[in-house]
């Protein structure tokens, strides 16, 4: 069926096709503002604030009262207020949008998804300061990682997904030869049939770029989707799914194929509705015992969990040493820690680091990147564009309880403190604690804390020092895991350990390039082959485990 959307995006869609293949840099969403306008941010900031203090309209069915989104992490006052609706009348709303979605085949699905892309991105920095002043990002860090990248992880599935589903023709005339009798003919046909409704639910610290690739992958598969936010990040999602709902009325489709869902935090409803008949997919984002729960639960449906782990970093050798102070200094300060890409554990031996200036102990090493840390910070206009907020109160607890943790039982290289904001004096900001914990005491350094919290783990020997991390990685799981090393016997035993754990490998990384970054149409975030993720984003599996091919067949002539 053809599609003028189609038409429109049928280049991009090519292009974003071959990016797949070809897994090198691709991004057509531009990551610099200036590509928006010379007054784009400021035009960001008056459609963001907007929203203040007023209603967000939503036409979807069952609304039965309302939520109020409180205070920004940089201690901007927000309220506002949003539709709490009924999960059945919008579960029913979106299976009545299905049959029409399903005629209208991948090619019109996919047209129809890049145009909501389109028009996200005209949209990106009003979008970067609803991210900012819900996960408390920086602003320019909400614009690149809320906006173009996400929008990009978004068209990454919507082409894997057209790519897949382009396998599967539409009809075939089947012909077996019967010897000296006619042949037989069949016609077969194929329709690519979506699970059902697709339940995505979306992180604090991240909700646009946690939540997109699941979006738009249901959606280019047939699967209408219930967006769920988390109740202190609903304003990005919610001008989400207002706009795609605007983009399919106007495409000629039922808008409740993309709906809404939010809740409080006093009265959660992602568990009920997870367990729901008709939910058939669901994707989460959040804390380990959290998409343990949907897996172990929600049996109807395929659940896609990205988890907490606990990412590692082991350094035995290095070219550069200052170099690799910095480059950790920035990712252990990036976003105060709060992503699922940060190191947590820094393991390093006795041996002590070996460099071309000689050879660093275990306690220099930890005095250094402690300074490293406090160089990066000095300025304080610089350290809170680096850091950003803290999203959540809990964050800063669970920072003053491993202060405390530490003194007792091991040292604190770096202790953290708030920082003032020079724009928002009421900003939650925190400058990272740097712990050096003892081997013995795992109950430490092998959970994952969120925020910015770390630790340094003196071990025996290197060796020692890559068995700990793949223990940790293989019984807790982890996104990424950092290698600094120039001795090829050691990178080799670090590319077996990565093999063996499942988990993404960066090696000797000094320069701009940090563990923390995650580019689009070349890495796979998350393998899907340890714990801390079901799913890979964006692999193929995660595309086609969203669809089924049902065939028909019938005597031709």
């Amino acid at each position: 069926m053809a599609h003028p959307l189609f038409d429109k995006h049928q280049t991009l869609l090519a292009g974003a096709l071959e990016a797949i293949r070809g897994r090198g840099y691709w991004n057509p969403y531009s990551e610099n503002p200036a590509s928006y306008g010379d007054d784009a941010i400021e035009e960001g900031r008056k459609a963001f604030s907007a929203y203040f203090d007023a209603q967000f309209y939503l036409d979807q069915p069952g609304v039965m009262g309302r939520v109020i989104a409180g205070h920004s992490p940089f201690g901007l006052a927000l309220d506002i207020s949003f539709p709490q609706c009924s999960p059945d009348a919008l579960i029913a709303a979106a299976r009545g949008a299905m049959p029409a979605w399903i005629r209208a085949g991948a090619e019109v699905r996919a047209g129809v998804c890049a145009e909501i892309l389109a028009r996200l991105n005209e949209r990106s920095m009003e979008i970067a300061h609803a991210v900012m002043h819900t996960t408390g990002q920086s602003l320019m860090m909400a614009f690149q990682s809320g906006g173009p990248q996400a929008q990009a992880r978004g068209l990454e599935a919507v082409a894997q997904a057209w790519g897949e589903m382009k396998h599967v023709p539409e009809s075939v005339l089947w012909e077996r030869p019967q010897g000296k009798n006619p042949p037989l003919v069949i016609e077969k046909r194929f329709t690519v049939v979506p699970r059902g409704v697709s339940l995505v639910m979306a992180c604090a610290t991240a909700p646009t770029l946690a939540a997109y690739p699941a979006l738009f992958a249901s959606l280019a598969t047939g699967n209408p989707v219930i967006v769920k936010p988390h109740p202190a990040a609903i304003l990005p999602l919610a001008i989400t799914v207002a706009l795609a709902r605007q983009t399919l009325k106007e495409a000629g489709f039922d808008a409740s194929l993309v709906s809404l869902l939010v809740d409080d935090s006093g009265t959660p409803v992602a568990k009920d509705v997870a367990v729901k008949g008709d939910i058939r997919l669901i994707d989460c984002a959040g804390r380990t015992e959290y998409g343990e729960w949907f897996e172990e639960n929600a049996r109807q449906a395929h659940v896609f969990a990205q988890k907490s782990g606990v990412n590692c970093v082991v350094v035995e050798s290095t070219g550069d040493y200052k170099g690799m102070l910095r480059n950790l200094a920035v990712t252990l300060s990036l976003h105060s820690g709060q992503t699922a890409l940060t190191p947590r554990t820094i393991l390093v031996s006795s041996e002590g680091i070996k460099t071309p200036d000689g050879t660093y102990a275990p306690e220099q090493f930890g005095r250094d990147l402690s300074l490293a840390i406090s160089a990066l910070l000095e300025d304080n206009a610089r350290a809170v564009e680096v850091l950003g907020a803290i999203q959540s109160p809990d964050t800063v607890t669970r920072i003053d309880a491993l202060r405390e943790l530490g003194a007792e039982s091991g040292q604190v290289l770096r202790d953290s403190s708030p920082l003032p904001h020079p724009q928002w004096p009421q900003a939650r900001v925190h400058t990272p604690l740097l712990l050096r914990i003892e081997v013995s005491d795992r109950q430490i350094y092998e959970e994952e804390r969120l925020g910015p919290i770390s630790c340094v783990v003196e071990t025996a020997t290197a060796s020692e020092s890559f068995a700990i991390a793949e223990r940790i990685m293989r019984e807790k799981g982890a996104a990424t895991f950092s290698v600094h090393s120039v001795n090829p016997v050691m990178q080799q035993l670090a590319e077996d350990v990565a093999i063996r754990a499942g988990v993404a490998l960066y090696f000797n990384l000094t320069g701009g390039l940090y563990v923390t970054q995650s580019a689009p149409f070349s890495d796979f975030n998350g393998t899907g082959a340890n714990p801390a993720s079901s799913a890979s984003v964006v692999d193929v599996a995660f595309v086609a485990s969203r669809f089924h091919v049902v065939q028909s067949s019938r005597h031709a002539g």
